[in-house]
């Protein structure tokens, strides 16, 4: 009986962890039928492999888009409408917002396609189909190649492949490598360049708990938005022009009124940015100790300035929204990054799978011979690497957040072009110069920046040139801050000058001069560096991912995310992230009102929406009384993921991807089932916010919704 006993709790512990592997991978679509199928259809799926991905006819990949190539988005009416996260859509809200027409604050509605608003610059891209190129790619290459003669003929073939590819004449392609380089793969497009703003709820709602919330659960945010895709009359892809049609899909997305309950089979599809989920050990730790806590501290001191001047001055707040949210967003997320990864010992777990790689190479004279010193090599090569990782990242963050520098890095340009192509030259990078510097003085207030420069460069001086005297730095900030070129109005008089003029009065300025003395400082002492360890680094990680697939011949590997198409699986259920917590898979509008602080810059709430819990007027959209807002899954996602359609075993829309849970934000680099959550809004909080809240039936009348559960009564 005791053998038994244990014979059945070994088989136990067997299914747990290929049930717990189940949920991690981020698989591309066109192989879910090779790889995926039959393990999804075991979880609950009930469509095939086909009807995901099929370039003959209209499938789920049809329906799917690269929102401004940041996030993604989904159709889901035959008629262009797109549904995305709201602060995917934020930017486009924000530059049509003004004091007199807040749509930050009031939310924003068309009623008609005559009110829908066009956002120059933004785009959705569609993947028409995916091809392996890996073959042609790799002609010519041969593994004793330096680096950057490796890459030097990939790029060449790469080249010849995307001119011979076939494609229509509107369509683009792209090649993006896979598994570190030993990959490859063609991805042929469509891009729609006019995409117009049809709906938005008020931020008091799109983004509800805004940064205390922001990665945490539970979440009670209605992160959506809506755009509208247009197409020339043709229906192809068109420049605006209000002579443009709606774009008609191959595929639009049924949703489902049904939800989902705990273990429901749930699919997202998107575009995930990046994750390094084969690093070796030594990166690990470098992130967990080195780079992620230097980065947290430069973006805390960014975050309080900015926020302190947005909580005194309403056009202030409306100015760096977006530019706050994106710093935060990535603040909040190392920080929890750090703490899943310490919490989940990542780090002992890696050790431990390069001890039974090793083991296993050692045991094999053809694999030692290739791979014997491999994990010590790249050990060896982290450890050279690590001040030079810290010194980019101090860089990178801290001259990026003083925005002096941007506009310094803007006018440098037609320093440099003079200097190579003359008055030419400057000519030809003007008008790009002025565009840039008009969008970018709509959001900038040299006071925050002031500050902000004062702060980081303080922190900068003392952590990476303790050598150097740190001097007064206040005395520096004030004297650059007198810079006119700060100001908009002096800027624009400066560029209609004579570019002789233009060109010496930058070479005198102060604040180019710190620009470009501090780029020369990076470029020589750190990028080369850095550009150096980087080749080598590349080659062994390539070596060790070719490895790991020869040796754990056991294990089917997914590629780390690159911003390409993909889809990933789980099922809904929640999670406890520490001893005596334990969350439930769904909230509703009652925790909303539980967190409601009247006149609160996070936690405000309409009277309206206020109005409709209390009187229980949730329409066809409620479930016992109560109205749906959140839900968990355990599927793998990622940044590039906000906005991705979270999708029921039918293929039908159930939720809409935009965070994952603070603790397993480390996902990018050590998945986790036990705690690694994706959070969605529920699509029938959506349809209540855009139906019985904001009144607009109009974009209901769009959507075909469904009831799938119906068919299992």
């Amino acid at each position: 009986m005791k053998f038994i006993r244990q014979a059945l709790i070994g088989l136990t512990l067997l299914v747990l962890t290929i049930a717990a592997k189940a949920d991690e991978g981020m698989w591309l679509p066109f192989l879910l039928e090779q790889l995926n199928e039959k393990q999804m259809k075991a979880l609950g799926m009930k469509i095939s492999a086909k009807d995901i991905y099929n370039i003959n006819k209209g499938s789920l990949k049809d329906a799917i888009v690269s929102f401004g190539g940041f996030c993604t988005g989904e159709v889901i009416s035959s008629q262009g409408l797109v549904l995305t996260n709201h602060h995917c859509g934020f930017d486009a809200i924000q530059n049509h917002s003004t004091l007199d027409h807040n749509y930050i604050q009031d939310g924003f509605w068309a009623r008609n396609r005559s009110e829908e608003l066009p956002n120059e610059k933004l785009f959705v891209t569609f993947i028409i189909r995916i091809d392996d190129v890996t073959k042609e790619v790799m002609n010519g290459v041969s593994p004793d190649m330096k680096e950057t003669d490796r890459q030097s003929q990939i790029d060449k073939n790469i080249a010849a492949l995307r001119k011979s590819s076939k494609k229509e004449s509107y369509q683009d392609n792209f090649v993006r490598s896979f598994y570190e380089g030993n990959q490859y793969y063609l991805f042929v497009t469509e891009t729609y360049k006019d995409v117009r703003l049809v709906g938005a709820p008020p931020s008091s709602i799109g983004n509800f708990g805004k940064d205390t919330d922001n990665w945490m659960w539970p979440r009670h945010t209605g992160d959506f938005s809506m755009f509208r895709i247009y197409a020339g009359k043709d229906g192809k892809p068109a420049e605006y022009s209000p002579e443009n049609i709606p774009y008609v899909p191959k595929k639009s997305l049924s949703i489902s009124l049904d939800g989902t309950v705990a273990n429901d089979f749930t699919m997202v599809f998107g575009f995930p940015g990046r994750t390094t989920e084969y690093l070796h050990s030594s990166a690990v730790e470098q992130i967990m100790n080195v780079n992620d806590p230097a980065k947290i501290a430069i973006r805390e001191k960014a975050l309080h300035i900015i926020n302190g001047y947005m909580r005194q001055d309403e056009q202030l707040r409306i100015m760096y929204a977006a530019k706050y949210a994106g710093i935060e967003n990535s603040y909040k997320k190392w920080q929890g990054e750090v703490l899943g990864l310490n919490n989940s010992n990542a780090l002992d777990k890696k050790r431990k799978q390069e001890a039974e790689f090793q083991k296993r190479v050692d045991a094999r004279a053809e694999w030692k011979e290739k791979y014997g010193t491999l994990l010590g090599d790249l050990d060896a090569l982290y450890k050279e690497f690590k001040p030079y990782g810290l010194a980019r990242d101090y860089y990178t963050e801290v001259v990026s957040k003083i925005e002096m520098f941007t506009i310094a890095a803007q006018l440098n340009l037609l320093v440099t072009s003079y200097d190579r192509d003359g008055e030419k030259g400057y000519q030809g990078r003007l008008a790009a110069v002025q565009n840039n510097l008009k969008d970018f003085f709509a959001e900038f207030s040299p006071t925050v920046d002031k500050k902000v420069f004062e702060e980081l460069m303080d922190l900068y001086v003392k952590e990476q040139h303790p050598e150097k005297p740190n001097g007064d730095i206040h005395q520096l900030t004030e004297q650059l801050y007198k810079w006119e070129l700060l100001d908009k109005t002096a800027a624009e008089a400066l560029l209609k000058k004579d570019p002789a003029t233009v060109v010496g009065i930058l070479r005198s300025s102060l604040v180019v001069q710190l620009y470009n003395d501090l780029q020369k400082n990076y470029a020589t002492k750190t990028q080369a560096k850095l550009t150096e360890l980087q080749n080598k680094i590349n080659q062994k990680q390539r070596t060790y991912m070719q490895a790991q697939m020869e040796v754990f011949k056991e294990k089917t590997f997914y590629p780390d995310a690159n911003s390409t198409l993909r889809v990933t699986y789980g099922k809904v259920n929640g999670y406890a992230p520490r001893d005596a917590v334990s969350f439930d898979y769904y909230t509703y509008l009652d925790g909303v009102l539980e967190k409601y602080k009247p006149g609160d810059y996070e936690f405000d709430v309409p009277a309206k929406l206020r109005e409709l819990n209390k009187s229980k007027d949730f329409g066809p959209y409620g479930k016992n009384g109560k109205m749906p807002v959140c839900f968990l899954a355990s599927n793998h996602t990622t940044g590039g993921n906000s906005g991705s359609p979270a999708l029921d075993a039918y293929g039908n829309l159930v939720g809409l991807n935009f965070d994952r849970v603070w603790e397993g934000t480390m996902s990018d680099i050590n998945y986790d089932p036990a705690i690694c959550r994706n959070i969605m809004v529920d699509i029938r909080y959506i349809l209540f916010i855009v139906d019985k809240y904001a009144g607009a039936s109009n974009l209901i009348a769009e959507m075909k919704l469904v009831h799938p559960k119906a068919k299992t009564r």
